[in-house]
């Protein structure tokens, strides 16, 4: 019987794909730092934001940066997989970590909420 050779992805399209999400985070980068600037202008101009509400807010930002960063990094990794297999050693990997990171994050928004929610409570 003959022997399966693996599908291999060819180097100048993994270079081209590193190219492409190097650019695509850079991108990012510049969109969440002009994100935290509005954000911090925000706060100082307005009191009307309660602490919880920044507190909920901040951790939202904050989450969603750590997913988005975690599929970058996914991103970064399956263009520099060899073969399919590699491959899709790398995205189950990744949806193991991204499951348990989602559950936590989940667990802190829900606690925060209700903090909130207690000093909303009229007494």
């Amino acid at each position: 019987m003959a022997e399966k050779t693996p599908f291999e992805i060819p180097e100048s399209m993994r270079g081209l794909a590193e190219k492409g999400v190097e650019q695509a985070k850079e991108a990012y980068d510049q969109l969440m730092e002009a994100n935290k600037k509005a954000q911090d202008m925000l706060a100082q101009s307005s009191e009307a934001v309660s602490g919880s509400a920044k507190d909920i807010q901040s951790k939202a930002v904050q989450i969603a940066e750590s997913n988005l960063k975690s599929g970058f990094d996914l991103a970064e990794k399956l263009v520099k997989a060899k073969d399919m297999q590699e491959a899709f050693e790398i995205q189950s990997s990744y949806a193991r970590q991204q499951m348990s990171a989602y559950s936590e994050q989940a667990q802190e928004l829900s606690e925060l909420l209700s903090k909130a929610a207690a000093k909303a409570k009229p007494e």
